[in-house]
């Protein structure tokens, strides 16, 4: 059977580093406040000329060098955002002409911060029934532009960010030996629109908005939704906790993380954690963290590896892929 095998990855961040520190200037907050309830320390956020396009563009350019290729060699780029550079066109589309790319095509996914698991899910699919043999998958965002800078709830967990990974065609055995993705789980329920939103858009105010959070209602779903999901992949590929080398969550509140993990029986020394470093980069989180842990040499060749997110919407899904 044909599988989507990871071929190339690549990360890019803006350049200017915000720490808790310098946002105990500007709002009511403490690093030891934000450090203890999330566990971020510093974010990266967006400057001059630095767009949610540039920073995906980057970044798949870099993964594209990873892994040998061209654009020449892609068929089509998904791009998960939430922060598109314009209404539209799409942001891939965008992304495309950066890169010199006038053939194939390209379209945006918009499930916040469970893009990247839907796009993965999307570019499998799109490889599986042949429409194209190799996939560039984006997860961008340039959430400070979003953000209301007065609001210390919501403004200290957000940054910038983009990540990409190649996916490319290979032949499997249809068993969970075969490197590639083995199974996508993915959920949605419009019930909880209101709970993490941004009050604006085209066809409402006519102005971009800004994100709202019911911080408490978001984190009293999401760990049951997120075991949910990983409990299905498991399911679905008659494996288990302790066949995974590598969860790699959403990287939105190192509480959830670790509850996640306790609650699935998976150690925390097998959990990718980079929210820290990068804050909440929505769409963009999972493969800034994957491009960290394949470039450290902790993600190989072979390991199985779960990816995991819960974004507004509420949208959620997990995906379980041999590396």
């Amino acid at each position: 059977m044909i599988r989507s095998v990871v071929r190339g990855f690549g990360a890019a961040l803006p350049k200017r580093v915000v720490t808790n520190r310098e946002l105990e200037e500007t709002v009511d907050t403490s690093d030891e406040w934000i450090v203890q309830r999330t566990g971020i320390r510093q974010r990266y956020v967006a400057g001059e000329g630095e767009t949610t396009a540039s920073l995906g563009a980057e970044a798949a350019q870099k993964a594209l060098d990873n892994a040998g290729l061209t654009v020449a060699d892609i068929d089509l780029i998904i791009c998960a955002t939430s922060t598109p550079d314009n209404t539209f066109p799409a942001t891939a589309v965008n992304i495309q002409n950066r890169l010199g790319m006038h053939h194939g095509f390209a379209f945006d996914i918009q499930a916040v911060c469970s893009g990247f698991v839907y796009a993965i899910s999307t570019a499998d699919l799109h490889i599986r029934c042949g429409m194209a043999r190799r996939v560039l998958v984006i997860g961008a965002e340039t959430f400070s532009r979003i953000l209301d800078w007065t609001d210390r709830t919501t403004c200290v967990l957000f940054g910038d960010g983009a990540g990409a990974v190649i996916l490319e065609a290979a032949t499997g055995e249809g068993t969970t030996a075969d490197r590639g993705v083995l199974s996508s789980q993915l959920r949605s329920d419009g019930i909880h629109k209101d709970k993490l939103y941004v009050d604006g858009g085209p066809s409402t105010t006519g102005t971009a908005g800004h994100l709202r959070m019911e911080g408490r209602e978001v984190f009293k779903h999401a760990v049951g939704m997120i075991t949910d999901v990983i409990e299905a992949a498991f399911t679905a590929t008659d494996t288990t906790a302790d066949d995974i080398d590598w969860l790699v969550p959403h990287q939105a509140n190192r509480r959830i993380i670790d509850a996640s993990a306790k609650k699935l029986g998976i150690p925390l020394e097998k959990v990718v954690v980079t929210v820290d470093l990068h804050g909440n980069t929505s769409a963009a989180s999972i493969p800034l963290a994957l491009s960290v842990a394949a470039g450290d040499g902790r993600i190989k060749k072979g390991d199985l590896v779960m990816l995991e997110a819960m974004g507004g919407g509420f949208t959620w899904g997990a995906v379980l892929l041999r590396w």
